[in-house]
């Protein structure tokens, strides 16, 4: 079995996503379709991200959240879902971290741009 949590903030986030998205804001919509079929995604196969080297793992989520794995899973071309992994054989929980652009992300985990 596979459950999907979101950190509090990717919580609250969503759930603005949300409001906007109800008042007819067309980015919100996709932003939320793209979350969606990328927690499905997850649901389905905890591994469907691509694991990052624990050089590149922000100190941050170490600290907040004890993260002993970090996964990137491609939300599309430019936004990224940040998700760690818990559990054993018979439960996983996918603990949603982080869902942020392309450019935040990069820097973020310090890549070259």
């Amino acid at each position: 079995m596979v459950s999907i949590i979101f950190a509090e903030e990717v919580r609250e986030g969503y759930l603005k996503l949300q409001k906007k998205a109800e008042k007819g804001d067309g980015m919100a919509k996709y932003l939320l379709s793209i979350i969606d079929r990328g927690v499905t995604k997850l649901v389905l196969n905890p591994a469907a991200g691509k694991k990052i080297p624990k050089r590149l793992w922000p100190f941050e989520y170490i600290r907040k959240y004890g993260v002993n794995n970090l996964w990137k899973l491609n939300l599309d071309s430019y936004w990224r879902l940040i998700y760690t992994l818990r559990g054993d054989q018979t439960e996983i929980i996918g603990f949603v971290l982080d869902i942020m652009d392309h450019k935040r992300y990069s820097r973020k985990f310090k890549y070259k741009e």
